[in-house]
């Protein structure tokens, strides 16, 4: 055992009773040993619970957390009689060791609180320092033991679930993936089968949109490979953030173009700025992945010839970056799951998506220091807003 100190509640209400304790710590020349007495049980109950307040109920309270190291407890106090006060403070203080204290001999009660959890039993009349010493400690011992293998069980309890959440998270990406990959595949072979077959029966305009949808579903497919890609990277911890100096005015107004001819007449894009200075340490990659994913997003989901809105605004050392649109909307009971991955909302219905964007849009906001928000009402529309430190 090692040598620390060991503090010891005693919980008796007989004052005659106490003092003869007191005199066999006295007489057990145990320096080490302090003792707490109190004289009913729900003076006990809130001394030990003082130590281990602010702690979860599910936690395993180590030693090192706890105020008292054992508890000697007297059954018979003025507010609780019998094994229900042992059972009323064990449900109340789980993680301290019971050594129970009695003035009756009795076999079978003895059975009975060892049975509820008691490390010990004792009969008042019956102790010597030899037996109150070997009590305590193998108490705090046996104590130490449970407390390893509750700790080991917790332990592998979290692998476990570990384990089950990476296979909920193959089982979809496969899923997905399958999904996602199988539509413009799909078109793919119909638009060479057509072009290979009848491209003499066809007019120019015909070939160029067959062409037209070949190219845009390789290109869907090379945008989620893109983000496949970027997603293993951070779960690798291979995501690197490389601050550069930029301009975010320039930046977000020549993404802005981008993504405008890209939407094409459908829908309509306006940037604001709001701020004094425009410069900024930012790693542009990850930048243009953030307001790319988020704008590209309020594209998807908003009715043709709908505006979408995207503020810059550059204060107090924070550029704060706001897509708005006047979509569908995220139905409020998906809105905390939305930066899972592989998670859409449920609303979606048949447009296309990986669910990780968000995800993807996440992790390279926290690469930079920031903060996400957003905020959504069903058929209204979806405002989201990213904070990053201008530095």
């Amino acid at each position: 055992m090692e040598k620390l100190t060991i503090h010891i509640l005693l919980v008796e209400d007989s004052a005659s009773d106490a003092y003869l304790l007191h005199r066999i710590f006295l007489h057990a020349h145990q320096e080490q040993w302090e003792m707490l007495h109190v004289e009913r049980l729900s003076e006990a109950i809130e001394a030990s619970r003082d130590s281990t307040s602010t702690l979860d109920n599910s936690q395993i309270v180590s030693r090192s957390q706890r105020r008292f190291d054992l508890v000697l407890l007297d059954l018979s106090l003025p507010d609780s009689i019998g094994l229900d006060t042992l059972k009323e403070f064990q449900a109340a203080v789980p993680d301290i060791p019971v050594v129970v204290l009695t003035g009756l001999d009795d076999e079978d009660l003895a059975l009975q609180a060892l049975a509820e959890g008691a490390q010990d039993y004792l009969v008042k009349d019956q102790i010597t320092i030899q037996r109150l010493v070997r009590a305590i400690r193998y108490a705090i011992e046996r104590s130490e033991i449970l407390n390893q293998v509750r700790e080991s069980e917790e332990r592998t309890r979290q692998a476990l679930a570990k384990e089950q959440e990476l296979n909920e998270l193959k089982s979809n990406f496969v899923a997905m993936v399958s999904h996602e990959f199988r539509t413009p595949m799909t078109t793919i072979r119909t638009a060479v089968e057509i072009l290979e077959y009848n491209n003499d029966k066809l007019t120019n305009d015909r070939r160029t949109k067959y062409f037209d949808r070949v190219q845009n579903a390789i290109n869907q497919m090379l945008h989620l490979l893109d983000e496949i890609l970027f997603l293993s990277k951070t779960e690798v911890t291979k995501l690197e953030y490389n601050p550069t100096l930029l301009n975010l005015e320039n930046f977000c107004n020549e993404l802005i173009d981008i993504l405008q001819l890209n939407a094409g007449s459908q829908h309509s894009i306006v940037f604001t700025f709001q701020g004094e200075s425009t410069q900024a340490q930012m790693d542009e990659d990850l930048l243009n992945c953030i307001l790319t994913n988020l704008i590209s997003n309020a594209i998807k989901y908003s009715p043709q010839n709908h505006t979408i809105w995207f503020d810059l605004i550059c204060k107090d050392r924070l550029a704060t970056f706001q897509v708005r649109d006047q979509g569908m909307g995220i139905p409020l009971k998906d809105q905390t799951r939305l930066f899972q991955t592989f998670y859409r909302a449920s609303n979606v219905g048949v447009i296309q998506g990986t669910g990780l964007g968000l995800t993807i849009v996440k992790k390279c906001v926290e690469l930079h220091g920031g903060h996400i928000q957003l905020e959504s009402e069903p058929n209204v529309g979806t405002t989201v807003t990213v904070t990053l430190p201008l530095q």
